[in-house]
């Protein structure tokens, strides 16, 4: 592990002292892109849809954004946003097709990277396909504002490493007491890990704002009380038909029904999010690879 960690640092290294004809050098550790990684303590919370939806807002506001489906076992950002990918990240990861060759445009322009099984073949990557999959990823940082990470739901070793290594985490939680105590959980073990970690809380099917703003009240209280983090509230989205309609149509509810509740929330959500200035610079590529891989 040790040797590959030096040839990781080696070939980053080398990556950054590239010049760009001359110019100001490159932004070669893709630090350009923010990374946001959006998860959950358990399923079944609209963790998914709001991701999707999240990114066709902010690309609204004028971000250049990108979406890794990392959720192994229930990927479904595709039939969300109502595309059907012909590849995934498994076949970068065997060197069969380039990032940019999967990368598949979704509505209005967006863009979706199908991770499928390749995000379990992470963990097991020779240094050839680690210094393939770190080039590819590197040249996204140069071209996205935003990577946005739709993790699986629970605490399983890959979905945590995405969450330590992104720069901000958004935790989704809906109003019942089971998904609330399974969000503080997510907020505990990135608590553990990292004290100083950014997070955000967003309460999906709410009743109405008030009760989301009450729920979320009390679960940003209680991480400040036993584990000294400041949770943010980033948004309340409200529970709406016109999301179940769209999800049936195969097309983004922000898209298909434009005006209803839940699509104005999440414009807010998204105009907040722009709006607060990043606590920290961005980790890079390489600080995200860093923990995906375990280095």
């Amino acid at each position: 592990m040790k040797d590959q960690a030096a040839k990781l640092r080696n070939l980053v290294e080398k990556m950054k002292v590239e010049k760009d004809k001359g110019k100001k050098e490159r932004n070669i550790e893709g630090k350009g892109a923010y990374i946001y990684t959006v998860t959950s303590g358990k399923g079944g919370v609209g963790k998914s849809n709001f991701t999707a939806n999240l990114a066709l807002a902010l690309n609204a506001l004028g971000k250049k954004v990108i979406v890794l489906d990392a959720d192994l076992g229930m990927a479904n950002l595709d039939v969300i946003l109502g595309v059907t990918p012909t590849y995934n990240l498994e076949h970068v990861i065997q060197g069969r097709k380039t990032l940019e060759e999967v990368i598949v445009e979704g509505p209005n322009g967006l863009s979706l990277i199908p991770g499928g099984s390749g995000i379990q073949e992470l963990a097991n990557l020779s240094q050839y396909q680690i210094n393939n999959l770190i080039s590819e990823f590197v040249r996204l940082g140069e071209e996205f504002d935003i990577i946005l990470i739709d993790t699986g739901a629970g605490l399983a070793h890959n979905v945590v490493n995405f969450i330590l290594g992104a720069d901000e985490v958004i935790v989704i939680s809906t109003p019942e007491p089971t998904s609330i105590t399974d969000a503080y959980g997510v907020v505990k073990v990135i608590s553990k890990h990292d004290k100083q970690a950014t997070i955000k809380l967003v309460i999906n099917q709410a009743e109405s704002e008030k009760e989301g703003e009450r729920i979320a009240k009390r679960l940003i209280k209680t991480a400040y009380d036993f584990l000294e983090l400041d949770i943010e509230l980033l948004g309340v989205i409200p529970k709406d038909n016109a999301v179940v309609k769209s999800v049936m149509s195969r097309s983004p509810f922000l898209l298909e029904f434009p005006r209803a509740r839940a699509s104005k929330s999440i414009n807010l959500t998204a105009t907040k999010l722009v709006d607060t200035e990043a606590p920290q610079e961005s980790k890079g590529i390489r600080g995200l690879f860093n923990r995906i891989l375990g280095i």
